[in-house]
């Protein structure tokens, strides 16, 4: 009766299509270790990052390597394009959104310009953490591993 007031669970889907692995085979520390939040990571080959959620975009890094949303839940979504991709300084990412804007689920976030990033041997395993899940009832990974679709697969709920 007094659910009104109580904040909804979420689901994040896959912001790429390809495959998923645990946040603690990320092979960059900072994610392995959760230090940014619980979460999961892909591998994959297209050239577009998606929404995970409805939600409002609350940060682009000024490097466009990485995007930060907050879900219509509350919940925090870092998105974090590759590894060593700051060093590119916003060489090869095209960013389709603005600070501000409301997204939903799979529309474009970033363009990743693939072919330069193989050029310059960047690893483009992408972590997808949730930043602020200790002040959120909970967080449940959904996969660990296995092919996820961009948009389509959930991978981890917030409660």
């Amino acid at each position: 009766m007094f659910n009104i007031f109580k904040k909804k669970e979420s689901v994040l889907t896959a912001p790429v299509s390809g495959t998923i692995i645990p946040i603690e085979e990320v092979p960059d520390q900072v994610f392995a270790q959760k230090m940014m939040g619980d979460g999961v990571a892909f591998q994959y080959n297209g050239m577009t990052i998606a929404s995970p959620c409805n939600g409002t975009v609350k940060m682009i890094a000024e490097t466009k390597h990485a995007i930060g949303i907050t879900t219509d839940s509350g919940a925090d979504v870092l998105i974090h394009i590759g590894l060593d991709t700051v060093a590119l300084n916003g060489e090869g990412f095209e960013v389709a959104v603005s600070v501000g804007d409301k997204v939903t689920n799979g529309q474009t976030l970033i363009t990743v310009d693939r072919e330069l990033m193989q050029e310059k041997g960047i690893d483009l395993t992408t972590p997808m953490v949730v930043t602020n899940g200790n002040e959120l009832k909970g967080l449940s990974v959904l996969m660990k591993d296995g092919v996820v679709t961009k948009g389509d697969t959930p991978v981890v709920k917030i409660e």
